[in-house]
């Protein structure tokens, strides 16, 4: 299991179970140091609109291997927790509250 730092500050679990699954698609074979690189420094964070508890942090990539893409990192910020839900490659982010970066 890692602890990441996340742009808030907060400490993020990402445990090597849900790594693992995330790395089975194939387009995100590789991409593990980015989803550590994407909740320091993201693009952009937006508050989920289904789960208030949850928060999108992007970054986009012009290269993968499907092309331009948005890598996004789904994070849970549970009481005194916060982990990883899963991360994919998208066209374009959700909408949803812009909490990063700050105004």
């Amino acid at each position: 299991m890692r602890a990441i730092k996340d742009c808030f500050g907060h400490s993020v679990r990402l445990t090597d179970e849900r790594l693992e699954h995330i790395l089975e698609h194939v387009e995100m074979r590789g991409m593990a140091a980015e989803i550590e690189r994407v909740l320091r420094e993201p693009q952009l964070v937006r508050r989920s609109r289904s789960d208030e508890a949850v928060r999108l942090f992007y970054e986009f990539y012009a290269q993968t291997i499907v092309g331009g893409k948005w890598l996004c990192v789904v994070v849970k910020y549970v009481e005194n927790d916060a982990f990883v839900v899963t991360a994919y490659l998208t066209d374009k982010p959700k909408a949803g509250e812009d909490l990063w970066p700050t105004k």
